[in-house]
């Protein structure tokens, strides 16, 4: 992935014409705040950082408006004559612009409205419950954006624009749901159904899907988990054992998804 670079323009995207009678007029961009593409930059705060999210987006914001970019999937420095931002911020990262580069568009600074995320990874590894036999866990619990999937989501690699049209459509489901929509009116569906054979990816993907919503929905979202379900570990040689263990772990999310401000991602 190439990294985005400074540019620096002749001329400013209005430019000021003049008519054959002398009479100046401004001409307006061909990228009006209307047609302005929305870019996703994810903002990844160091573990030592006790900044309020509020003052690093808007340092971010403020950082990316005196910046001449092209705007392309990868890293952007962290600016060295920012002291708060050096202190504070791990990396930061413009995302979701592959569809873009694969039709030979470069998206210029004018071009773009970035939309900034600011997240601090959750360094505890997962917790596990115990299924009857005390042997194998029902189910693992992570508490995103976890470090142990930091940068999974850029590491999959599959057909251009599938990976954006997933989190769009996930995103979307999560959005008609907040806002009541009827789906009796629009057909949308919160179930995301991943299917291949062994080895393609499908539990990485879960994960970094979960691992991305949660950093775009941080700001709604105070807390977001992961419940990954061991389905071997629910069946037991006790006869209704296994659907006692059942019912405990549909329990258990139940009670994690009654607050409302927790976002909850379960995948078997």
């Amino acid at each position: 992935m190439s990294s985005p670079m400074e540019i620096s323009l002749q001329n400013p995207p209005d430019a000021e014409l003049c008519k054959p009678n002398g009479v100046s007029q401004t001409e307006s961009s061909p990228f009006s705040p209307v047609e302005k593409v929305l870019v996703s930059v994810e903002v990844c705060l160091k573990p030592s950082s006790t900044a309020r999210i509020a003052d690093v987006q808007t340092a971010v914001e403020r950082m990316l408006e005196k910046r001449s970019l092209t705007y392309t999937d990868g890293p952007v420095p962290v600016p060295i004559d920012d002291p708060f931002l050096l202190e504070n911020v791990k990396r930061i990262r413009i995302c979701d612009t592959d569809e873009c580069i694969e039709n030979h568009e470069i998206l210029l600074f004018w071009q773009v409205k970035p939309v900034v995320h600011v997240f601090q990874l959750n360094e505890e590894g997962p917790g596990e419950e115990l299924s009857g036999d005390e042997l194998l866990s029902s189910f693992n619990e992570w508490v995103l954006p976890a470090k142990e999937f930091d940068g999974m989501w850029e590491s999959l690699i599959y057909e251009t624009g599938l990976k954006k049209r997933l989190l769009q459509y996930a995103a979307s489901a999560l959005l008609f749901t907040e806002k009541g929509v009827d789906p009796c009116l629009v057909s949308w569906n919160r179930i995301v159904l991943l299917h291949g054979p062994p080895g393609t990816g499908k539990t990485s993907l879960c994960k970094a899907l979960a691992q991305k919503l949660s950093i775009r929905f941080s700001s709604r979202y105070s807390q977001c988990q992961l419940i990954e379900v061991n389905a071997h570990s629910l069946f037991s040689k006790w006869f209704s054992e296994s659907g006692k263990l059942v019912a405990k772990l549909f329990q258990k999310i139940q009670e994690m998804v009654e607050e409302e401000s927790n976002l909850v991602f379960v995948f078997d």
